[in-house]
């Protein structure tokens, strides 16, 4: 089995997999034997086209996307030998050596005939992983040589790039008119309260996940521990990571306590928030403001 999944300079998209897997579920109840071919920078260590032996096979599938180009057309020329069929495509050119090189196509779309299901909306469902938002900073020049920004967010990116989570990138800054960004509080929060889990190494991240009783991994970026380290003493709250001790194994183990009890301390938080449980400084303005 083939797609664009399976060329080098090709893409692997979700529905791309999905479609993949809705085919392979097919196949599989059938008990036909099938290999997939992968790109090698999508899936390394899997069977890749260059790797591939046309005469070891009697079929040859081509799973998802448009059909067009010379990349397909190269495919029936390498697979001659093969009955060649096309499932889940879309047709654009009936007429296109790519599309007419194949010996059947079930087309999802094309001219003239309805349109059919895509073949990933049926896809076997599979347990959804967390959802993880990701709020860094790069900036805070005013702690100077204590700063471990960079050290952290690299950290960071390394262990979340090899965590099974879906990843969410977001940003505490507010812009009117970039809509990348939250215009309002209201819309951040929104988002988080969304999560499974937030990780963060600003103290707005922190606060912001707990107030939205979502669980929080924070991670302190300067030496020695500044205003993360500070705010999440305020709040009572464990999970907290110094540069110092930045490690996978030490995140995973505060990730794993997220998901798990964390999720209950963290709406006991966020209720301890609405509740005024936890004192802050607003209450003492009034008496600054009549001493000064």
């Amino acid at each position: 089995m083939t797609g664009w999944f399976s060329f080098r300079d090709g893409e692997a998209t979700a529905g791309d997999v999905l479609a993949l897997r809705r085919t392979e579920e097919v196949l599989g109840r059938a008990g036909l034997p099938y290999d997939v071919v992968w790109s090698a920078g999508f899936r390394p260590g899997h069977l890749h086209m260059e790797h591939v032996r046309p005469r070891a096979y009697s079929h040859l599938l081509f799973v998802c996307g448009p059909l067009h180009g010379e990349r397909i057309a190269e495919l029936h020329w390498r697979f001659r030998h093969c009955v060649r069929i096309a499932v889940g495509v879309s047709v654009i050119d009936g007429r296109d050596p790519a599309v007419t090189g194949f010996h059947r196509v079930l087309a999802r779309d094309t001219a003239g005939d309805p349109p059919v299901v895509d073949l990933a909306a049926r896809a076997p469902a599979r347990p959804l992983p967390p959802v993880v938002g990701v709020i860094l900073t790069h900036g805070q020049g005013e702690y100077g040589a204590l700063r471990r920004h960079e050290w952290v967010a690299e950290g960071v990116a390394r262990w979340l790039g090899g965590r099974d989570c879906a990843r969410v990138e977001l940003e505490t800054r507010l812009d009117a008119h970039d809509w990348r960004l939250p215009g309002t509080p209201e819309q951040l929060e929104s988002v988080l309260a969304r999560l499974d889990l937030v990780v963060t190494d600003r103290l707005h991240g922190l606060v912001l996940g707990l107030r939205a009783g979502v669980p929080v991994l924070a991670v302190d970026p300067v030496a020695g521990g500044a205003k993360v380290t500070a705010q999440a003493r305020a709040c009572g709250w464990p999970a907290l990571v110094a540069a110092e001790e930045l490690d996978a194994e030490r995140l995973e183990r505060w990730a794993r306590w997220c998901l798990s009890e964390g999720r209950t301390a963290a709406r006991r938080l966020r209720d301890d928030f609405g509740a005024d449980a936890l004192p802050d400084n607003a209450d003492e303005l009034l008496t600054a403001l009549e001493g000064a």
